[in-house]
């Protein structure tokens, strides 16, 4: 068997029994065929299956040496993420394949250190729902349309793909909705009346007859709507509003989390709430709330 033959097999089991979204299979595929034509240049062979079990640590740190001083350098971060698809490709290579190679549990990754999210204040976020009204290149339904997809994301915490991922049989929207996330996981999200009240008003804009099984959001030709619309409309937006450039699409699930935080709600709930698998990844949240407790102690204090 092929290296490539492979990497079929694994792509194909992490879009079928691992349920990877598809920016995660996106991610992977480039790491993995990366790593696999640099091994072939290294090696100046083709690559087997018999010989991804004999790569070495040191060919492992220098492809990540490769990724980093290439053409367009990868930051640590991405380094980081390119080794994690190498694990899991080899760890599929060991399960499935009868094809181990201890070898990449000795290499190490750089060290990552995750940083704070950046959330746009109650304002800037009120801001950024309200201002695609007010653009004179939109029609009425356009505009109703990307209000009610901020809405969505500030007002329940949404990714923007699972915004994207309602059906038009979800509207007029329930009292909580039932979402599922990254690696297919389930919440429960409570529905506030605004965002329902900016879901109806698209739908009673929007030009297309919408099937029930159908996407709920519909591009200007009748398409699904993609998430490249709504960045390049929050990019647009923000620009018109001098917000600065972390104020992203999901800067505003940031803010849901961190304004409820604000707000007095505790971390199991917004945890709940945003889907998230570890306990530790919702903690970055308070990381938020300190420095704006410091900010504004900094600034009321007559001794600060």
């Amino acid at each position: 068997m092929t290296a490539n033959e492979a990497l079929a097999l694994w792509l194909e089991h992490l879009a079928h029994e691992r349920r990877s979204s598809p920016r995660t299979l996106e991610a992977y595929s480039f790491a993995a065929r990366r790593y696999l034509g640099f091994l072939e240049q290294h090696r100046g062979e083709v690559i087997a299956l018999s010989t991804l079990a004999e790569v070495s640590a040191g060919e492992i740190r220098a492809w990540l040496a490769h990724l980093r001083q290439g053409d367009r350098p990868l930051s640590p971060r991405s380094l980081s993420q390119a080794l994690s698809a190498i694990r899991s490709f080899h760890g599929f290579l060991d399960r499935r394949l009868n094809a181990p190679n201890p070898a990449v549990a000795l290499v190490r990754g750089p060290k990552v250190r995750p940083g704070a999210p950046r959330p746009v204040s109650e304002d800037q976020a009120r801001g950024m729902i309200a201002e695609p009204a007010l653009d004179p290149d939109r029609e009425d339904w356009e505009a109703a349309r990307d209000e009610a997809v901020l809405t969505l994301l500030y007002g329940c915490g949404l990714r923007i793909s699972e915004a994207l991922s309602l059906k038009r049989s979800d509207a007029p929207l329930p009292a909580a909705l039932r979402i599922t996330g990254k690696g297919s996981k389930t919440r429960i999200v409570p529905v506030l009346p605004a965002v329902r009240e900016a879901v109806d008003a698209y739908l009673a804009e929007a030009p297309f007859a919408l099937a029930p099984g159908g996407p709920l959001f519909r591009a200007k030709r009748g398409g699904p709507l993609s998430p490249r619309h709504v960045q390049a409309t929050v990019q647009n937006l923000r620009g018109r509003l001098g917000l600065p450039a972390s104020a992203t699409p999901h800067a505003l699930r940031h803010s849901f989390a961190t304004h409820l935080l604000g707000a007095g709600a505790d971390l199991r709930s917004i945890q709940e709430l945003l889907g998230h698998a570890s306990l530790s990844t919702t903690q970055r949240y308070t990381q938020v709330d300190a420095a704006a407790l410091l900010s504004a102690y900094s600034k009321a204090h007559p001794h600060a």
